[in-house]
C-alpha cells in the first residue's frame, strides 16, 4: 500500500471527509486530496499532525494496513463474556485442520503437564496471574515460532 492510500484509509476509518480533515489540520481540500493521490507528500509536521487527527503513530500511518487494524478493532470491543463463549479451537480449524484432528494422535496430558509447569512457574517467578501468565507464555512461543521461521527460511 502507498502512502496516499493510507492517508485516505484512516480518514475514512476516522469517517472524516476530506474538508472536515483539512479544516482540522489547517489546509485546503485540495492538499489532502494530493496527498491521498500521491500527487505530493505531507511535510514531517503535517505528516504528525495527520497522525494525531488519525489517531495512528508515524509509523503506523505510513504502514496503515486497514485489515489489520479493523481486526485490533474488533479485538477490542470483544468482552470478556463474549470471548468465553467462543470455541476458539473450532473457530480456527476452519483454517488450521489440524486443530481438529490433533486430540487423536498428540498425548495431550503430557504437553499439558509441562505447560501447567510453566505456567507455575511464571506466576511463582513474576507474581503474574493466571491469565497473565498464559499470555506472556502464548507470546513467547509465538517469538519462537517466528524466529524459527525466519532460520529455516534461510536454509
Amino acid at each position: 500500500m502507498n502512502l496516499g492510500n493510507n492517508l485516505y484509509q484512516a480518514r475514512k476509518k476516522k469517517g472524516l471527509s476530506q474538508e472536515d480533515a483539512a479544516e482540522k489540520l489547517g489546509v485546503s481540500r485540495q492538499t489532502i486530496s494530493k496527498w491521498e493521490t500521491d500527487e505530493t507528500l505531507p511535510d514531517i509536521r503535517q505528516a504528525k499532525q495527520l497522525s494525531m487527527l488519525y489517531g495512528l503513530s508515524l509509523d503506523e500511518l505510513i504502514s496503515f494496513d486497514v485489515e489489520m487494524q479493523e481486526i485490533q478493532d474488533v479485538i477490542g470491543r470483544i468482552s470478556d463474556e463474549v470471548t468465553e463463549k467462543i470455541d476458539w479451537t473450532k473457530a480456527w480449524s476452519k483454517k488450521y485442520p489440524i486443530l481438529a484432528s490433533y486430540q487423536k494422535e498428540v498425548d495431550i496430558s503430557y504437553y499439558a503437564e509441562e505447560l501447567c509447569r510453566l505456567l507455575i512457574r511464571m506466576e511463582k517467578e513474576y507474581g503474574y496471574n493466571e491469565l497473565d501468565s498464559m499470555l506472556v507464555l502464548k507470546d513467547i512461543l509465538a517469538r519462537v515460532w517466528k524466529n524459527r521461521g525466519k532460520k529455516n527460511s534461510g536454509k
